[in-house]
């Protein structure tokens, strides 16, 4: 996931692109399990502009 998320902050691509270079063949699938991980889901990361670092993960 911290991968998916340096791809979300410095890249551009469709969050199809990032779920798949991450190994998610669904985009559905990748967005909930990042959303488990940090608290947000993948397109509110991206446009609110949080690093990994300021989002705090979510215990499990």
């Amino acid at each position: 996931m911290t991968v998916a998320a340096r791809l979300l902050r410095e890249t551009s691509a469709p969050l199809t692109e990032v779920a798949r270079s991450c190994g998610y063949s669904s985009e559905f699938a990748f967005a909930k399990a990042f959303k488990r991980q940090f608290g947000v889901a993948p397109g509110s990361f991206r446009s609110a502009g949080f690093s990994a670092s300021a989002v705090p993960a979510v215990p499990r």
